[in-house]
């Protein structure tokens, strides 16, 4: 009798044992849900498509943007349309991050519709035009593109609810333009008094307030919530710097419009322009020289052309007058000559006196005539040089004149070559030390 119960003591303990050891695996094999594992899988994927299709909302919206900054020289503009890309890469980034996938992808058609709007009335109805067509097509592409979510998540009555909230919210917003922070909850308050009673359960706005995972397994619920967690801080982490690089790119569009940018820009630029002009200077000095070295040859060969000219006139009437001269110096000479032949027959001796000739008028008359005539040749000549003398002083104070002139002409040009050459090296020193400082 004792054996037997000894037995069934050891049999019943070895059962217990077996039980608890396997009790965990019995348990999941027994009672796992299926249905939850699968809506919170389900759940998971549709947040990794809203988050996938962020990234290409975000890549084709940059693509346009580059486009039509690369089109435009207006800084204003250029800011503008990074400003309209940083706002839109991120409310993407943090729609697809949201904790509830369900409301991410509703919010990303919210997003994507406005979006749309608001670049077809503004952007290309008001401010670009046909600039800004581009951009337009990528917005209606993706429009397009994420009514796709729709028919996985709503009814055909929820997509008619969601669109006529959508053109509701636009006409009593026509001028609003931060669109990216517009979601599913700003429709519901904003029809709420359009609406009369409790909101049904096949409303769209039916999905707010709702946790996707309330009716899982708390164990399961938990898994998935920490998976989706991890999924969105991996997310977000990931595209941080690309919102970083866009912010910084806008900040630099920002800085390039404040005035004191645009000072040192113009400063920069006017420094830029006074050392190419230096430079140009420093390499066509020798040219200039060479031209200048060349004018100057030229137009002293004109003067000493125009005033050879001048000189020989000058020596001709010289010469003339000179003629003139010598031909009353030979009348001078000439009468000299017969002044001295009639003093010389005064000057006779008593005998020769006596046997000469006899006192002929004749003579003394013909001396008295060529007298008179030397006196008239040597008045002439008097009255010719006091007539030559104005003209030689006339000519003598023109070419003075004309080489004071033609000295003060040298000089002043060689002035003009030391000042200029003077400028350059110092326009040269004030660009070489400003583009030390600034590369300092």
């Amino acid at each position: 009798m004792i054996q037997p119960a000894r037995v069934s003591r050891v049999l019943l303990v070895l059962l217990v044992a077996a039980t608890v050891l396997s009790g965990c695996a019995m348990t999941n094999a027994l009672f796992r849900d299926r249905a939850a594992e699968e809506r919170a899988a389900a759940l998971l994927q549709l947040q990794l498509s809203v988050m996938r299709f962020a990234d290409e909302y975000t890549a084709r919206i940059t693509e346009r943007v580059v486009m039509f900054q690369q089109a435009t020289n207006d800084p204003a503009e250029r800011l503008a349309s990074q400003t309209w890309l940083v706002s839109q890469a991120t409310s993407a980034f943090t729609i697809a991050a949201g904790p509830n996938p369900e409301i991410n992808a509703i919010d990303m058609l919210v997003f994507a519709t406005l979006s749309r709007m608001v670049v077809e009335d503004r952007w290309v109805g008001e401010l670009y035009g046909p600039r800004a067509e581009g951009l337009l097509v990528a917005h209606k592409s993706l429009e397009t593109r994420a009514w796709d979510f729709a028919p996985k998540l709503l009814s055909v009555a929820q997509i008619e609810e969601l669109r006529s909230s959508i053109e509701a919210w636009h006409r009593a917003n026509p001028v609003l333009r931060a669109v990216p922070f517009v979601h599913l909850e700003d429709f519901e308050f904003a029809t709420r008094v359009t609406r009369t009673g409790a909101t049904s359960s096949t409303s769209i706005f039916s999905f707010l307030g709702i946790d996707p995972l309330s009716n899982l397994d708390p164990a399961v619920r938990e898994l998935a919530q920490s998976r989706q967690l991890a999924e969105r801080a991996v997310y977000y982490g990931q595209r941080a710097p690309t919102l970083i690089s866009m912010e910084t790119q806008r900040l630099a569009f920002e800085l390039a419009m404040t005035p004191e940018s645009v000072g040192v820009l113009e400063s920069v630029a006017r420094i830029g322009g006074a050392a190419q002009t230096t430079s140009n200077l420093a390499a066509d000095l020798p040219r200039l020289v060479a031209e200048e070295r060349a004018a100057l040859i030229e137009q002293l060969a004109g003067v000493l052309d125009v005033r050879q000219d001048q000189l020989q006139a000058l020596l001709v009437e010289l010469r003339s007058t000179l003629e003139a001269g010598g031909t009353a110096s030979g009348s001078v000479r000439e009468t000299i000559a017969a002044l001295d032949t009639l003093l010389v027959r005064f000057d006779r001796p008593a005998t020769a006196r006596a046997n000469s000739r006899p006192f002929d008028v004749l003579e003394y008359t013909e001396g008295l005539r060529v007298l008179g005539e030397t006196a008239q040749h040597l008045q002439v000549l008097l009255a010719q040089a006091d007539g030559k003398v104005p003209a030689l002083n006339e000519a003598s104070a023109h070419a003075t004149q004309q080489l004071t002139t033609l000295v003060d002409h040298i000089y002043w040009r060689l002035m003009q070559l030391v000042l200029v050459i003077v400028a350059a090296c110092v326009a040269g020193a004030l660009g070489y030390r400003a583009m030390v400082r600034r590369t300092s």
